[in-house]
């Protein structure tokens, strides 16, 4: 989650738009395409359910960190780069950039899913189908309301940077990041998927809510807020709690029998 210097700042938002299309497109795309069975040519078509769209989301965390986290750090998620601004882990100067490239790439997400979804027999319809986006109410899967959503969504977002500042920390195991933060965010979705269709991140709830009608747009502030209220809770408590990000200390060897 830390890009080299030698890129500079349009490789770098580049790189952020890039890899939150990534997330979107694979993600929600999951969620649209394949989460539910579809009846073809008089048969049913299986779908991958709330497991499968969990997964996809991890994966393509996983696959966007190794492809682009060494450019720009791979956050894909505005609460991830308050978090680590407020750990002091990345720039204030920088952030408003990042945000807006990654709202950006979501939203060209959105739109490429639109297109593809109006392709099918039938017609589409994001706002009756929901869209993959999120919600409480009768907008939650599971009819949870808005208590239940903003305490979900910002504690798993709270413990989403605690590992990503773990992974990612100097005194962590090199290589490993991308894996840990993959299947963190799978296990996140396994938990919040029936509660709110799991956001964790506002650059992924307003790529799709643009398109799924006012009733979604009217919601999504909420997975707006509650992401970066916990993002900044766990960057703002990390090192308090687990130590700041240092290099272990060396161990001497033990000194030899005189």
């Amino acid at each position: 989650m830390s890009q080299a210097p030698q890129y500079t700042m349009s490789q770098r938002l580049g790189a952020e738009a890039l890899g939150t299309f990534w997330l979107v497109f694979g993600g929600c795309g999951t969620a649209i395409f394949a989460a539910t069975a579809i009846p073809v040519d008089a048969q049913m078509a299986v779908g991958v359910g709330w497991l499968g769209v969990a997964f996809a989301f991890g994966f393509t965390v996983l696959t966007g960190a190794y492809a682009f986290g060494p450019v720009s750090g791979g956050h894909f998620n505005p609460a991830v780069t308050v978090g680590l601004a407020m750990a002091k882990r990345f720039s204030w100067r920088d952030l408003p950039g990042y945000v807006v490239a990654q709202v950006v790439g979501a939203t060209i997400a959105g739109a490429v899913l639109l297109v593809i979804a109006e392709g099918i027999s039938g017609g589409f319809d994001p706002v009756e189908s929901g869209f993959a986006t999120n919600g409480y109410g009768d907008r939650s899967p599971m009819g949870y309301n808005l208590g239940s959503v903003i305490v979900a969504e910002v504690v798993l977002t709270a413990v989403f940077l605690f590992v990503i500042l773990g992974a990612t920390a100097r005194r962590a195991a090199v290589g490993f990041a991308g894996l840990s933060i993959g299947m963190a965010l799978t296990l996140i979705h396994l938990i919040s998927i029936p509660i709110s269709n799991t956001s964790v991140n506002p650059a992924r709830s307003l790529g799709v809510a643009w398109f799924a009608g006012s009733d979604a747009m009217m919601q999504v502030w909420v997975f707006i807020l509650a992401p970066i209220v916990g993002a900044a809770i766990a960057g703002y408590f990390h090192d308090f709690l687990l130590g700041p990000d240092t290099e272990p200390e060396p161990v001497e060897p033990p000194a030899a029998p005189s």
